[in-house]
C-alpha cells in the first residue's frame, strides 16, 4: 500500500519537474528515520538505472535541526543526469520538513552538481519539525551515519 502510494506521489512530482526532463534512474526501498535536535536516517534499496540496470543502494545520514520523533516507511527516489552510476555514491546536502501523526509524507530535493534527486517517503510515525544535514549513498550497508 504504502509503496504505491510513494510511487504515485513520484508521478505527481515528475509531472511539475518536466523541465528537468525525464529521470534516468530511480531508487525503491525503505528507510527510517528519529530525530531530538540531533537526527539520523538510514534506508537500502534497489538502483534501477536505463543502461546500467540494478544494483543496492544503502543511504544515511545525519541532520541537525527543530526537529523531534521517529518515522519509517517507503521511499522512492526520481534520479536525474545520473549517467555514472559511481556519481550516486557521495553525499547530497539535504533540508527538509516533515510533519507525521500516524503516517505523513514528504518529498524533498537533493543537487551534486548535476545529478538532481527527488526523494519521496510514505510512512508511519510521528514527527515534526525541520532539519538540514546530508544523504550519503553507498554500495554496501555501513551503520556508521557519517
Amino acid at each position: 500500500m504504502f509503496g504505491k502510494g510513494a510511487q504515485g506521489l513520484a508521478g505527481l512530482i515528475e509531472d511539475i519537474l518536466k523541465k528537468q526532463g525525464e529521470p534516468n534512474a530511480y531508487i525503491v526501498g525503505r528507510e527510517a528515520g528519529g530525530a531530538l535536535v540531533l537526527g539520523v536516517r538510514y534506508g537500502s534499496g534497489t538502483l534501477f538505472h536505463k543502461i546500467e540496470g540494478e544494483m543496492p543502494a544503502y543511504w544515511t545520514g545525519p541532520s541537525v535541526g527543530f526537529d523531534a520523533g521517529a518515522n519509517a516507511g517507503n521511499t522512492f527516489v526520481l534520479v536525474y543526469n545520473l549517467f555514472d552510476t559511481q556519481d550516486l555514491y557521495k553525499r547530497f546536502p539535504a533540508g527538509e520538513g516533515a510533519a507525521y501523526l500516524i503516517g505523513g509524507f514528504n518529498a524533498s530535493y537533493l543537487r551534486r552538481g548535476d545529478v538532481v534527486l527527488i526523494p519521496i517517503r510514505v510512512g508511519v510515525g510521528a514527527r515534526l519539525g525541520a532539519n538540514v544535514g546530508y544523504m550519503k549513498f553507498r554500495k554496501k550497508q555501513n551503520w556508521v551515519p557519517f
